[in-house]
């Protein structure tokens, strides 16, 4: 049996980091707190649901080769989540719910650790389904963008995650060996999806989320993007 003492630790020679943005680095619940009771009751609901559709409908397309652009999905998928819960009709509300796509408030934990990243020699990258728009806007108003060295959108693929031409731009892009990048994400689909093209991977279970079953485990689990300072070895 091998020592774990002895065991080769598989972050030791990470020199990038991959992100993925909505839910990873911005908060996608934050149009509850920003629109509070103009949502009523069903608020939370909404939201998670037109979450939810966003992603399917972005593997829907993949799978159908019907590819749009993400901001399109966004709009789509909020229009069934509002028809879905009865939402009367409210063009001004509709318009509201997508400026805060634009205007998603970063995680606590994300802009300390991207900074100490930065500061420790790390490259760092956003790889999102997100549009260059919709990530520029975001990054800017979170205050990620000045932490980046790139930000990626899947839009130059023309299809989305977890295809792995999607990671393989990434690699591309940053033109390191996949095996010294490690993509974060906190969805566990999408770090299977990395994983499975051959990255190293860190999933952010923030809600203590079972592994999924698909037969490829992340390289690790946290439960805040802050782990990662530690995980990594970084000064505090």
């Amino acid at each position: 049996m091998t020592d774990p003492d002895t065991q080769i630790d598989p972050f030791c020679t990470i020199t990038a980091c991959v992100f993925d943005a909505y839910g990873t680095l911005f908060d996608i619940a934050s149009p509850v707190q920003r629109l509070g009771p103009k949502l009523g009751e069903k608020g939370a609901e909404l939201i998670a649901l037109w979450r939810r559709r966003q992603l399917e409908y972005s593997w829907l397309r993949s799978l159908m080769n019907r590819y749009c652009d993400f901001w399109q999905i966004t709009q789509e998928s909020l229009d069934y989540a509002l028809a879905a819960l009865n939402y009367p009709e409210n063009p001004a509300l509709r318009q509201e719910l997508l400026d805060t796509f634009l205007t998603l408030d970063a995680f606590p934990d994300a802009v300390r650790t991207l900074g100490l990243l930065r500061d420790n020699g790390f490259r760092t990258a956003i790889l999102s389904n997100g549009t260059p728009q919709m990530l520029a806007a975001a990054g800017e108003a979170s205050g990620v963008t000045p932490l980046m060295d790139l930000i990626l959108s899947v839009e130059s693929t023309g299809c989305y995650k977890p295809d792995p031409s999607v990671y393989r731009h990434a690699v591309q892009r940053l033109d390191v060996p996949p095996e010294r990048i490690l993509f974060v994400s906190a969805n566990g689909w999408d770090v299977t999806g990395a994983a499975a093209y051959g990255l190293r991977t860190v999933w952010i279970n923030r809600n203590g989320l079972p592994i999924e079953e698909l037969g490829i485990r992340p390289t690790a689990m946290l439960t805040s993007l802050t782990d990662l300072i530690g995980l990594l070895r970084l000064p505090r």
